[in-house]
């Protein structure tokens, strides 16, 4: 009897013990690692390194003065030598630590035994990426960090910069208009997609930028932050009248580009420029973000006359797309699907549009149609994207690489404030007052009320 109760006394705490690890894990996954992830993890690392190295292929023979160096002072079998390994650094999230790799050896070789090394080590997911010729760096990621997303605290932001979702590997996906000036975002209804529109304008609010917006659901997306746009249509027929501005505003800063080049001989190299970033502060143009959220409400027609109004947006919208870069006018296309059947047009503009987020769409052909032409190989990723994770999104460009992202909760009513306290940003360009949005002055102590959307991230 007296074995039984020392069995129970024993066994309940370690019992509630294992039950709490349980617990935390499923919950608090960032606390599990911290406490006991990271430390079984690390003693995995150091124990198994070399052994996981050879049964992953990643070893190499000695060099010769190194094998008569063993020979002679330890008379051992002379063993083939894994890669160099670094400092191993914990995260928050994770390990990192570099490789030094072997000659003979590529980045690709690592990259190939990336599931290998997850299973040895115990951690989620191991990535690998290239630091420099002959270096790489392991990130190891303890734990589904998409789940629940937290951004890092040190993101990247910065002008033309925003830090709008968290990649797979624990670091922050930045939007960088001056790198991937154009991009193209789709996604089902509640998958995502109006989340990842909120985070752009809430980052770019504060920033000396021009925003404009064209949504033809009257404005419903955009509506909440007039008070930082430049210029907002609401339907077919005010996007019509305000895409030819915009045409008209890229020429004449085309115009003040060629003024600057038609300078004198004697000016210094670093004074003639190809595109506005080469002028001086005090002659560059602001920047300009267009925002076209459903852009297929501006292909569909029913009459004639609408047919040539198509046809004449779409064209504006390419040319916008070919040569506003070099202007400092950025296009940021959202829609659910984004395809030929569209129309004329269609395809040559998705052409112009580098960068490509998808999120959950309701059928292969949608992911083909953001992903298939730049990363084939992940059109079967976004077609796996679950329901139940809004804000998860396969994110790819036209170098062929990709990667699984996810927006974290951003409320409309703190992105609408940003919009309202940055009112005071929206830059003076008298050619698109007349298309400035109302935006009425809240009084002091009032609040309307705001419907709260459900989380994204949940």
């Amino acid at each position: 009897m007296s074995d039984w109760t020392t069995l129970l006394e024993v066994g309940g705490p370690l019992a509630a013990l294992g039950g709490g690890a349980a617990y935390t894990r499923t919950r608090h996954p960032g606390v599990y690692w911290s406490t006991v992830g990271l430390p079984l993890s690390m003693a995995r690392l150091l124990g198994s390194y070399g052994s996981v190295m050879e049964a992953c292929g990643l070893t190499v023979q000695p060099s010769r003065l190194r094998a008569l160096a063993v020979k002679a002072t330890t008379r051992r079998e002379v063993r083939p030598v894994p890669p160099r390994r670094g400092v191993i650094r914990p995260t928050s999230t994770g390990l990192r630590l570099r490789l030094r790799l072997a000659p003979g050896q590529e980045p690709a070789d690592v990259a190939a035994s990336a599931e290998r090394l997850r299973h040895a080590w115990g951690v989620h997911a191991v990535y690998v990426r290239d630091i420099k010729p002959g270096v790489v760096e392991l990130r190891l990621v303890g734990f589904d960090v998409l789940r629940k997303v937290r951004m890092p605290r040190r993101s990247g932001g910065g002008f033309l910069r925003v830090p709008v979702a968290l990649r797979e590997d624990a670091t922050a996906f930045v939007r960088d208009y001056r790198a991937i000036p154009h991009q193209l975002t789709l996604g089902a209804t509640l998958s995502g997609k109006s989340m990842y529109l909120r985070h752009l304008v809430a980052g770019l609010a504060p920033q000396p930028v021009a925003l404009v917006g064209i949504d033809c659901k009257r404005g419903v997306e955009l509506a909440p932050f007039a008070a930082r746009l430049s210029a907002l249509a609401t339907d077919p027929e005010q996007a019509a009248e305000l895409l030819p501005v915009l045409v008209k505003e890229m020429e004449d800063r085309y115009d003040l580009v060629k003024a600057r080049q038609g300078i004198a001989p004697n000016t210094p190299d670093e004074e003639i420029t190809s595109d506005i970033w080469g002028l001086p502060d005090s002659e560059r143009p602001v920047p300009i973000v267009l925002f076209v959220d459903e852009v297929a409400e501006l292909f569909l027609v029913a009459t004639k006359k609408d047919e040539e109004r198509r046809d004449e947006m779409v064209t504006q919208l390419i040319r916008l797309a070919q040569l506003g870069r070099a202007a400092g006018i950025y296009l940021e296309v959202c829609g659910q699907r984004f395809g030929a059947e569209l129309g004329k047009g269609a395809t040559m503009l998705r052409a112009q549009l580098t960068g490509r987020v998808c999120h959950r769409v309701n059928d292969e052909a949608s992911a083909k149609m953001a992903l298939g032409d730049i990363a084939p190989e992940a059109v079967m990723a976004a077609c796996s994207i679950a329901p139940e994770r809004p804000g998860l999104a396969v994110v790819g460009d036209t170098s062929g690489g990709w990667s699984r992202i996810r927006t974290p909760y951003l409320c409309l009513a703190d992105a609408a404030q940003v919009c309202r306290v940055s009112a005071h940003l929206v830059p003076a360009m008298p050619a698109l007052s007349r298309f400035r949005p109302y935006a009425p002055v809240q009084q002091v102590g009032t609040a309307s009320p705001v419907v709260r959307p459900h989380p994204a991230t949940d």
